[in-house]
């Protein structure tokens, strides 16, 4: 064995080790826990210099390499770290988590075992009304007292499927047919394993404000409880350019240039000319890529011309 290879040692984060195996309650009968996990900020860095030694002895300039790994989205060192969690969550909610088919994945059997005797309820101000221009999203609440209405069916619905479902079982009906009446509010539990790059692209999906707000919770909890623990450096590099930053396209730029110069005519012409802006009658219609721009220009603190 060459005599030049540096000892290796495995790389251990005293924020994260605090809080290993320590469950994070999310909603009202979940969890997110870190079961084990691999790599730190360190050895993104060490990673990104394919050195043998702990990258350089700044801080300050392994936050730089960072930083400029995430701003022009360099993906490979981040993949060296890896995280295992173990969480508990509600059926139609895991619906949506594993869809992000970037992890390794061992979930909780209904065919080996009796289903979690616990279901996600919502409670009267929990209801939520569809949304409009988002058809696969919500918007506003549900009037209280409808929703105190709308909570007992639910408690009664949840009973009487429990009910039923036990009664299958104790009749000898297999669990993997007794099963399927459950609701899909019923949680199951998951060992998830992913590397970091992974991760924070689940992260950047399902912590944004149009995600469903259930999972939003568990993406909350994992990026501020967790990953600000593990990685630091990175945490903040992925909050200022991926959560909290902006991305342009060319005509993002140019119609954005034209609001930000004080030319409320050219930029409305503009917005006319790209097929973003419609005018029926005497009103503007915005199209759904231009209320995404009309986000943009809220956040630049930019007037919106065509809204004056």
């Amino acid at each position: 064995m060459p005599e030049e290879l540096a000892k290796l040692e495995r790389v251990a984060v005293p924020e994260l080790d605090l809080i290993l195996g320590q469950p994070f309650k999310v909603l009202d009968d979940g969890f997110v826990r870190v079961v084990d996990y691999m790599g730190s900020d360190e050895s993104i860095v060490q990673a990104a210099r394919v050195s043998y030694g702990k990258g350089t002895k700044k801080v300050s300039q392994d936050r730089e390499l960072i930083r400029y790994l995430m701003r022009h989205r360099h993906t490979s060192p981040f993949e060296m770290c890896e995280i295992k969690l173990h969480v508990r969550v509600p059926m139609d909610t895991w619906r949506q988590w594993i869809r992000h088919r970037t992890a390794n994945v061992n979930e909780y059997s209904t065919r080996y075992s009796v289903a979690i005797d616990a279901a996600q309820k919502t409670p009267p101000d929990g209801w939520r009304g569809q949304a409009v221009s988002n058809r696969q999203g919500s918007a506003g609440q549900i009037d209280p007292a409808l929703g105190h209405k709308l909570s007992q069916t639910e408690a009664q619905i949840h009973d009487l499927l429990r009910r039923i479902y036990q009664e299958r079982l104790e009749a000898g009906v297999a669990r993997e047919q007794a099963r399927k009446d459950l609701p899909l509010s019923t949680y199951t539990e998951a060992y998830w394993k992913i590397d970091l790059q992974n991760l924070l692209h689940f992260l950047e999906l399902r912590m944004d404000l149009l995600a469903q707000e259930e999972i939003r919770a568990y993406a909350n909890v994992i990026g501020n409880e967790i990953v600000q623990r593990w990685c630091p450096i990175t945490w903040e590099a992925f909050r200022d350019y991926r959560l909290k930053g902006l991305s342009l396209s060319d005509m993002e730029i140019q119609l954005i240039s034209a609001c930000a110069a004080g030319n409320s005519q050219k930029a409305i012409d503009l917005a006319l000319e790209l097929g973003l802006l419609r005018k029926e009658k005497d009103e503007f219609k915005s199209t759904l890529e231009l209320s995404e721009i009309e986000a943009k220009l809220t956040a630049l603190r930019i007037d919106i011309p065509w809204k004056k």
